[in-house]
């Protein structure tokens, strides 16, 4: 069930889903100017932080899985940002503890699953993308030197009311979304904000502090990758392209650059914004949300030219030749 309400101004609110166990709470928020303003959308499906307090009696180290699991104050800084350029913004309030909207509902590992007597484990999928078997799947199951997340087994009954409570209607939302800006401005960008530990050193030069996932090319049109990188050759930021995060089940299932929708993933340095515990903003908070501002603003300005059927042209295709 999806509810629309009026916020004052020209801003058009709406609370959608609802997260099992907590009585009362929306499962997301999308916030969009009305007209838009921008032929973007900024969504933010990792950064929820409202956790029922019997999911988080399951957790076997709740401070420091909730920690490592958001993307942490991830919607704060695209809320910055679409307050200063007028995109809208899909912010995801359900944990992805409970249930990871940046995977496919099929991308399960079973064998967290509580099984009935005499049943057999439905088999892991072999087609698509399937994080399960590394134990970041639909529910994560496990993080990288930390192990094991739950103290026990979920319920089948869990699984089937979280994605349809929360994972069916965000994506529709963020579907109908993107079709309005699409219908408004000929075509529409989606912008999957994502937050990412510092990238190591390679031969002494330090990693990335943005990477930008298109899928290999798949998932938007390439004049917006050439747009993105001349904006932060111009910040004089380091930034990478698909890897190690070339975007996932968000830009599978909504980038659609022949009809016109496009949908790329920022991952970004938690340690350029974040405090020294990467538990709260901290300095570079203000002038990260400014940059961000900048690119958002100037991708919308290529946006809008695809949709119009005009070249853009920002000097990057010479630079590149």
């Amino acid at each position: 069930m999806m509810m629309r309400t009026n916020t004052g101004g020209n801003d058009s609110a709406s609370g959608g889903g609802r997260i099992p166990g907590l009585a009362g709470a929306a499962a997301f928020a999308l916030i969009e100017p009305d007209p838009s303003a921008l032929p973007v959308l900024i969504a933010v499906p990792h950064a929820g932080r409202a956790y029922p307090h019997a999911l988080l009696e399951r957790m076997r180290s709740p401070e420091e899985t909730v920690l490592r699991l958001e993307d942490r104050h991830a919607d704060s800084l695209a809320r910055a940002v679409a307050a200063a350029t007028g995109a809208g913004v899909l912010i995801a309030d359900a944990p992805r503890a409970m249930i990871d909207l940046n995977r496919a509902p099929d991308d399960v590992d079973w064998e967290m699953f509580a099984r009935e007597p005499g049943a057999a484990a439905p088999a892991m999928p072999r087609s698509g993308m399937h994080r399960a078997r590394n134990g970041l799947g639909l529910i994560p199951r496990r993080l990288p030197g930390f192990g094991e997340l739950w103290s026990g087994r979920h319920e089948r009954a869990e699984l089937t009311a979280r994605i349809e409570a929360i994972h069916a209607p965000y994506h529709r939302c963020l579907s109908a979304a993107l079709e309005r800006l699409r219908k408004r401005w000929g075509a529409a960008l989606l912008i999957d904000f994502h937050s990412m530990p510092s990238l190591p050193h390679h031969h002494g030069t330090a990693g990335a502090e943005f990477v930008l996932g298109d899928r290999f090319g798949t998932s938007c049109d390439g004049r917006l990758i050439a747009a993105s990188f001349a904006c932060f050759a111009s910040e004089t930021r380091r930034i990478a392209h698909n890897r190690p995060y070339a975007g996932g089940y968000v830009l599978q299932r909504h980038g659609a650059p022949k009809s016109g929708i496009h949908a790329l993933q920022i991952e970004i340095d938690r340690a350029s914004y974040l405090d020294a515990k990467l538990d709260a903003p901290g300095a570079g908070f203000d002038s990260l949300a400014g940059l961000l501002a900048r690119f958002v603003a100037q991708l919308a300005e290529a946006t809008a030219a695809l949709g119009r059927g005009a070249s853009y042209d920002n000097g990057w295709a010479e630079a590149a030749e």
